[in-house]
């Protein structure tokens, strides 16, 4: 997993992965890694995570705002 970059200094996530189809994240205060899938939260919402995720801001919140439970494990 990649380090999150976190620019705010704020985000809870800590880590992220990306795949062709998905997303892994790990928040800082779990030791669980989510993973979010094309089939568990929809192609549009796992691309813009990956961009969030490479900019290092605003993951945590779209996560939070659109995904929080549609993690596929």
């Amino acid at each position: 997993m990649k380090k999150y970059a976190d620019k705010t200094g704020n985000s809870g996530v800590a880590s992220f992965a990306i795949f062709p189809e998905a997303v892994q994240v790990k928040f800082k205060y779990s030791e669980e890694i989510y993973e979010y899938t094309y089939a568990s939260a929809g192609k549009k919402h796992i691309e813009n995570m990956k961009n969030l995720a490479l900019k290092g801001n605003g993951l945590s919140t779209y996560i939070s705002q659109n995904v929080s439970e549609d993690f596929e494990k």
